[in-house]
């Protein structure tokens, strides 16, 4: 069965109010905003991941890199009902398991903890390595990044490797907001295709191009998926 073949009372229009049922004080909000939009259309669109196979050998993994503004992440879990919208109402607090960064023993559908930049490329890579290595051919590996983690060297290695081993189900959304100091900024597209990559640049914003974009082919390379968005404090 696929995401396609799976829906939930929640909608993208739902996304507004169920951010705004996580209060307090979040300093990452308009990182967390950054991402919804992309967020929603793998979840709604794409990924064979949900509620029904969250323990089954072939889903496909989604891997939150940029885990430290994991609210629009939360809601689009939410409204995919891998867990009550009730939960949102504690978000931060000490009892509950929704964090300032992700835990993948306490958030349902989480399949790493994340926050500190530049660890989810590298543990995509080995996820998508595990995966080739038991013979796994149909799960795809997502992960989802902020620009500012290629200030970390960890990246570059991670996008070196992948593309000289031509890891096809390993598929990286780059939230695009110039935000990096040192990384590659305006140019992150090139760095992924100079290591052998498949890339498209699209509006982070627009869900049809994002979708379109996602399910381009890249037969034999892995493939990246460079998500601008407007504010450069987002």
């Amino acid at each position: 069965m696929t995401s396609e073949a799976i829906r939930t009372t929640g909608g993208y229009t739902d996304l507004p109010h169920l951010i705004s049922l996580m209060a307090g004080d979040e300093k990452h909000s308009p990182a967390a905003h950054s991402t919804l939009d992309a967020l929603w259309v793998l979840y709604d669109r794409v990924l064979n991941a949900h509620p029904g196979n969250a323990d089954a050998q072939d889903r496909d993994r989604f891997l939150l890199s940029k885990g430290h503004g994991p609210m629009a992440y939360y809601a689009v879990l939410a409204a995919k009902g891998f867990f009550p919208t009730e939960l949102l109402r504690g978000f931060g607090g000490y009892d509950s398991p929704l964090g300032h960064h992700p835990n993948r023993l306490l958030v349902p559908g989480a399949e790493i903890g994340s926050g500190s930049l530049g660890h989810g490329l590298p543990l995509a890579v080995g996820t998508a390595l595990g995966l080739r290595a038991q013979g796994l051919s149909g799960p795809a590996v997502w992960v989802l990044i902020g620009d500012a983690e290629f200030d970390e060297g960890s990246n570059h290695e991670a996008v070196a490797f992948a593309g000289a081993v031509g890891l096809d189900r390993l598929h990286v959304v780059v939230i695009d907001n110039s935000s990096a100091t040192h990384g590659w900024s305006g140019g992150i597209a090139a760095r992924f295709a100079g290591a052998g990559w498949s890339t498209a640049t699209v509006d982070g914003r627009d869900h049809e191009e994002l979708y379109r974009a996602y399910t381009a082919p890249h037969q034999g390379r892995p493939h990246v998926v460079v998500a601008r968005t407007e504010s450069k404090n987002s």
